[in-house]
């Protein structure tokens, strides 16, 4: 093209240089283009859940798009539709031309049917949101249910198990997956249950249950069913109780006969109890050799845990000699087969010795008769009676029954007979009698003796009437009678009555013999019911010379007065344990007199509480008070206190007071020695001796302690109350021991 000036080719590249701008956005008319603005788009363009159990949730994945030219801005997601969320959305979110973006829609329903909804997206290059519809159909999911609920497993024994079924069961309408099984507590397990297990609608399947316990106590656990994605569980409650195994013990282990005589034997009882958790049941009992046997114990038996079953074995050897044995008890306990080890020795017989009581029949009337029991008893083997006979002064006198011969008399089981008395003469009888037997002391006599007594049975009453005076209606008052025997024979009391109503007696038990000279008390108490006077009686029945004793009874009855009873509160004060204190109380009344009938004594500690100085019944005028005496005898350290509470006529019957007083220990006494050193160099120590002073001076020395050669005093702390004792102490050095010091006594108080 040849060469241009060089300005030219300078405006040449300026041009080239303006067009390469203007490529890069300068508005020419010529280089203008438009892009396409954004568009949303989603993939897919609705979303469809199907069927989705109730109280589960289920999520879906969509994309979106700009499928558009630009960039666009969402700025908005609504939700409409119950159960419907999304996740994995931040807004705004801008897409630039092409770019995709991708979240979920969750659908989460609480109750069955179909469910439908939407998704609006607005974003920045559209007036109008971009729809997603969303479709689905909540549907009711599997229920787990099982029988039974809970389960007991009652008592098994450590080591064993035991098992019980349960059945599971999908009531619901959906299949269902049991994920796991786990227990609570220790000794519970399952089997035949394999997981995971699904169950569709209405299927069932049953496993065990297993409680296998390996301490002994109770047991609890809780088996937890879990389903899969579900966070309840079906629960089926556990109960057991482990129990040590039936195990029986012997008491005693073993058994000794000793020095049985050869046809005879000896009987000791045996216990068997069952120590441990399980019932024990023994099949069969067995002894050898012969000479041992058992009894008191059939079998089959079943011993339940703590209890005890006891039999006899009886030694009875045939032949002198040693024998050992034992009882075997079979049973299904820890200890199948329990020994109780058996040792006799038998010794050939020994002559037998007869003993006879003597018996003394006591008072007879002259022309009656007596009798009284006397006892036949064998030492060192049986012995044979053959006969009885009587001899003596009075022998005609007496006469024996209650024996039939030969009567055989073993060291074991003594034989009684009687012996009667019909004197036909005042004064005592004497007679022998002489028992014949097989005993190395035949014949065997003993004396029998009685008293004739020419005075026969009388009864006499103290006092022989009553009087009760001024007695309360609605109260009572009591006092004793006593009947006495004051003739030569025994009188019997067949019964003892009284009337009127108003009266009665207790203490009197009938039939009651009295021998000469014996009495008995008993109570008579008027309690009348209405205001006036009574009269009656005690009738007293018996063989006695006055047959029919009567003791006349008369008491005046008075409604009450509206006079009040006052009892003063008493406290004795501090008393040594185990002796007595007093203080005085007082009986006072207002308004009208008072008649007092008795006194009782209750509370926390009545019996440390007496009360004296009076004499019931007692008339309380309301000038005049009337004093008792409280005594206070404490057993223990401490505050005591009783409750008095007097019945009386008065409108506040019956009237409380208090009392009270403190047990204090009694003093404890020490003696502090001191003396003067010795003077003698080298002294190590010094013993101290004491002696019990008798009645006129020391008895023995011993020694009670010793001290330094540098210390002269000595404390004795054990020391007798009410005791005068004697002390003396010896220096001691390398040589020896020094001769007691001076005496010196210590007086120690009485208690």
């Amino acid at each position: 093209m040849g060469h241009f000036p060089q300005r030219l080719k300078a405006l040449i590249v300026l041009l080239a240089m303006a067009t390469m701008v203007a490529c890069q956005g300068f508005s020419t008319k010529s280089n203008t283009q438009t892009q396409p603005p954004g568009a949303l788009t989603a993939a897919p363009a609705n979303v469809a859940f199907g069927n989705v159990q109730i109280g589960t949730s289920q999520s879906q994945s969509d994309t979106l798009t700009n499928t558009g030219g630009s960039s666009l801005t969402i700025t908005q997601a609504a939700v409409t539709g119950t159960g419907y969320s999304t996740t994995g959305l931040t807004l705004p979110l801008t897409l630039a031309a092409g770019q995709s973006a991708s979240f979920n829609v969750v659908f989460k329903p609480t109750s069955g049917g179909s469910a439908v909804g939407n998704l609006a997206l607005t974003y920045s290059t559209s007036s109008t949101p971009l729809n997603i519809g969303l479709a689905a159909t909540a549907v009711a999911g599997g229920t787990l249910t099982g029988s039974p609920t809970s389960m007991s497993f009652g008592s098994v024994q450590i080591g064993l198990t035991q098992s019980q079924t349960e059945t599971l069961k999908n009531t619901g309408s959906q299949n269902l997956t049991v994920s796991k099984a786990t227990f609570s507590g220790s000794g519970f397990s399952a089997t035949g249950l394999t997981l995971p297990l699904t169950l569709v609608p209405n299927q069932s399947t049953t496993f065990a249950v297993v409680f296998a316990p390996t301490t002994a106590g109770a047991a609890n656990s809780t088996l937890s069913l879990t389903e899969s994605d579900s966070t309840t569980t079906f629960d089926v409650a556990l109960s057991g109780t482990g129990v040590a195994p039936a195990t029986l013990t012997a008491t005693p282990a073993s058994m000794t006969f000793t020095n049985v005589q050869t046809g005879q034997s000896q009987t000791q009882t045996e216990t068997v109890k069952n120590t441990g958790g399980m019932n024990a049941k023994i099949s069969l009992a067995t002894v050898s050799p012969a000479a041992f046997s058992i009894s008191g114990l059939t079998t089959p038996l079943t011993l339940a845990p703590g209890q005890s079953a006891s039999f006899t074995v009886t030694f009875a050897p045939q032949s002198a000699g040693n024998s050992s044995g034992n009882v075997i008890v079979d049973s299904d306990a820890a200890d199948p087969a329990l020994s109780v080890g058996l040792t006799g020795s038998a010794v050939a017989p020994t002559p037998g010795t007869l003993s006879v009581s003597s018996v003394n029949v006591g008072n007879v009337l002259v022309g009656t008769s007596g009798t009284k029991t006397g006892t036949l008893s064998a030492t060192g083997a049986t012995v044979t009676v053959s006969s009885v006979s009587l001899s003596g002064a009075n022998a005609s006198e007496f006469s024996m029954s209650g024996l039939t011969f030969p009567v055989t008399v073993t060291t074991a089981t003594p034989v009684t007979f009687t012996v009667k008395f019909t004197p036909t003469s005042s004064g005592a009888a004497t007679a022998t009698a002489s028992f014949a037997s097989t005993a190395t002391n035949t014949p065997t006599a003993a004396t029998v003796t009685g008293t004739g007594t020419a005075t026969p049975a009388t009864l006499t009453a103290t006092p022989a009437s009553m009087t009760f005076t001024n007695v309360q209606t609605g109260q009572s008052q009591t006092q004793t009678e006593t009947v006495k025997n004051t003739g030569g024979t025994d009188a019997h009391i067949s019964q003892a009555t009284v009337a009127p109503a108003a009266f009665s007696i207790s203490g009197l038990t009938t039939p009651l013999t009295l021998t000469p000279g014996q009495s008995a008390s008993f109570s008579v108490t008027f309690a009348p019911l209405s205001a006036g006077n009574s009269s009656g009686s005690v009738m007293i029945d018996s063989d006695a010379t006055n047959p029919a004793l009567s003791v006349g009874l008369t008491g005046s009855a008075v409604s009450p007065s509206p006079g009040t009873l006052n009892v003063s509160a008493v406290n004795v004060g501090s008393v040594v344990v185990g002796l007595s204190g007093t203080q005085t109380g007082t009986l006072s009344a207002t308004g009208a007199s008072v008649s007092v009938s008795s006194v009782s004594l209750s509370g926390a500690n009545p019996s440390e509480f007496s009360i004296s100085g009076l004499t019931f019944p007692v008339t309380v005028t309301t000038s005049t008070p009337v004093t008792f005496t409280v005594k206070f005898t404490p057993t223990s350290s401490g505050a005591s206190s009783a409750t008095a509470s007097f019945a009386s006529t008065a409108t506040n019957t019956p009237t409380a007071g208090a009392l009270s007083g403190t047990g204090t220990p009694a003093p404890v006494h020490t003696v502090l020695l001191s003396w003067t050193g010795s003077t003698t160099s080298g002294i190590t120590s010094y013993n101290v001796y004491r002696a019990l002073y008798g009645t006129s001076s020391c008895g023995t020395y011993s020694n009670i302690g010793s001290t330094a050669g540098t210390v002269t005093q000595f404390t004795d702390s054990i020391v007798t109350d009410g005791k005068t004792y004697c002390y003396a102490t010896t220096a001691v050095d390398a040589s020896g021991e020094s001769a007691y010091s001076n005496i010196t006594q210590a007086v120690i108080p009485a208690p």
